[in-house]
């Protein structure tokens, strides 16, 4: 895309404007590091923009609180008291869902994930958010917790102007496939191949 002008121009009867204006789903995968930081960074930058932002973490523990949380959910607090940005709502599955103030003994997980997918789709339907960010999906749908044909063909008919983000290893191809926008990060090198463990600042 060189210059930031598309290589082809489709014959779709479309304005420049209205085909900008096309919401995206977008796939952030491989083995690489940054698939959800990417995500994060997107979700600033359409909270900058005024946008409804809702993060759904599917398999990171809800006893670990990652920077990006403190930084989106405090630019929401924010939205709140000035009206700068726009709302953002945060939401994980590893003690139970946010909205379902569940104890953290032993859980199916399985059983979470559907729930969480289940309040995604009401959402998508309601067009509730501008933007979803569904952070390690990938992984319900590779363990077959959740069914992929009902997530494809959810995001792919989506209502409305919402864009979705989803992040984690190996995507399905079917995602793939349905997806606007893939990247796929490919790990070069890692400083825990070397023992190295995450650091503060750099991981979380």
């Amino acid at each position: 895309m060189p210059q930031g002008k598309p290589v082809v121009v489709p014959d779709d009867g479309l304005t420049t404007a209205q085909r900008r204006n096309q919401p995206l789903l977008m796939v952030n995968t491989g083995d690489g590091k940054g698939k959800s930081t990417a995500a994060f960074g997107l979700a600033i930058r359409a909270w900058n923009q005024g946008w409804d932002v809702g993060v759904f973490q599917f398999v990171k523990s809800a006893k670990w609180r990652i920077g990006e949380q403190t930084v989106l959910e405090r630019l929401g607090e924010l939205h709140a008291e000035t009206g700068e940005g726009g709302p953002v709502e945060w939401h994980k599955m590893g003690s139970g869902w946010s909205w379902s103030r569940k104890a953290g003994e032993a859980e199916d997980h399985a059983r979470d994930a559907a729930e969480g997918w289940a309040e995604v789709k009401r959402r998508i339907a309601e067009e509730r958010h501008d933007l979803y960010v569904l952070d390690e999906f990938t992984y319900p749908m590779q363990w077959g917790w959740v069914d992929v044909d009902d997530v494809v063909s959810t995001l792919t008919h989506r209502p409305g102007r919402q864009y979705v983000v989803v992040t984690g290893r190996r995507a399905h191809p079917a995602l793939v496939e349905a997806a606007d926008l893939v990247t796929e990060m490919t790990k070069v090198k890692h400083q825990m191949d070397r023992g190295q463990k995450g650091q503060k600042g750099i991981e979380w």
